[in-house]
């Protein structure tokens, strides 16, 4: 088993949550009032475990994973979101040149007086053989609107292996959701993917943002889009109890010349990839900020435990999430 093996499978798991660049910014909140409508799943009360066997030559761990669903999938199996849930995790089963590897960064947790509810956490993934080689990665917790393609077999264009976003037809004005922030305290983040550890300037913060879209398709399969709507909010605070009802507004239109703006919210800022008609990833082109005329098709949400992208972090970074409502 040679090393570049494992660091690249491990590269592959840590790959899957990237998040944004860092930049600070507080938490903007606004009260808005409007019907309320639960993302379907989105209150975390049904759950499914799954089976990763990981390969004898790595210790032969049976790990489990947690997925937002319902129904049953098979041991060291590809996963498909199952029961209609539109979630997605960072949860992941890779498997390169024969090698089975998982990582969990996605619990199932309790929510005092609300049941269920998610658990996002930053961590190290580590590989150790027979006590001769021990390699590690950084990990962050994501739960996102979409699909993650399994089994991971490669570290190349991670948002790649993304299929981001959840279709709808009407103008949502806020996201709604509760939650719960435990930072690490670390005054710096750490970057852990290929080579030594370093250290990387300010913070590690949990984020969350949802991104309105219009997409359309052209003849040759390509997809583009138009900007409707932006909602990014980053906690650079532990709270010490849940904030429940938290109301975050999305700005509509050319956000460029409002106080809102941070350059991270820019179009394209990242490469997000969904599957086009024929079943095909491909890259999303955000071609321009909508208007008011423009109907939504999807919308992009996700939540993060730690917001630096891949192999950014530090290390205990946790967000609790809960009853993930838009709000109309």
């Amino acid at each position: 088993m040679r090393k570049a093996t494992l660091l690249f499978i491990l590269m592959a798991l840590g790959a899957v949550a990237q998040a944004l660049p860092y930049a600070p910014q507080p938490a903007e909140s606004s009260a808005v009032s409007g019907k309320e409508e639960l993302i379907k799943f989105g209150n975390f009360e049904s759950w499914l475990t799954r089976t990763v066997n990981e390969s004898k030559v790595l210790g032969g761990k049976t790990v489990t994973l947690y997925e937002v669903g319902s129904g049953h999938c098979a041991a060291n199996t590809a996963y498909k979101n199952q029961g209609g849930s539109p979630w997605a995790t960072s949860n992941a089963y890779a498997k390169v040149s024969g090698i089975v590897k998982s990582n969990v960064s996605v619990y199932k947790d309790t929510h005092p007086g609300h049941g269920s509810c998610a658990k996002l956490y930053t961590h190290m993934v580590e590989c150790k053989v027979l006590g001769i080689v021990n390699i590690s990665v950084l990990a962050a917790g994501s739960l996102f609107l979409g699909e993650l393609q399994e089994p991971i077999t490669g570290t190349g264009d991670p948002m790649k292996k993304l299929n981001c976003g959840m279709k709808i037809s009407k103008r949502p004005k806020a996201v709604r959701f509760d939650y719960k922030v435990k930072l690490s305290g670390e005054k710096n983040r750490i970057k852990k993917g290929t080579g030594r550890e370093k250290q990387v300037s300010g913070p590690d913060l949990c984020d969350a943002y949802a991104f309105v879209q219009k997409r359309w398709e052209d003849a040759s399969g390509k997809i583009h889009a138009l900007r409707l709507g932006t909602m990014v909010v980053r906690w650079n605070k532990s709270t010490p109890n849940w904030v429940n009802n938290a109301t975050y507004e999305i700005h509509y239109g050319d956000i460029t010349s409002t106080a809102y703006y941070r350059d991270y919210m820019r179009l394209n800022e990242v490469q997000r990839y969904a599957k086009n008609s024929k079943g095909k990833m491909m890259p999303i082109i955000e071609e321009g900020w909508g208007t008011e005329e423009d109907q939504p098709t999807h919308i992009i949400m996700a939540f993060d435990s730690s917001h630096g992208g891949a192999y950014i972090g530090s290390v205990g970074n946790t967000l609790w999430v809960d009853n993930v409502r838009l709000i109309y």
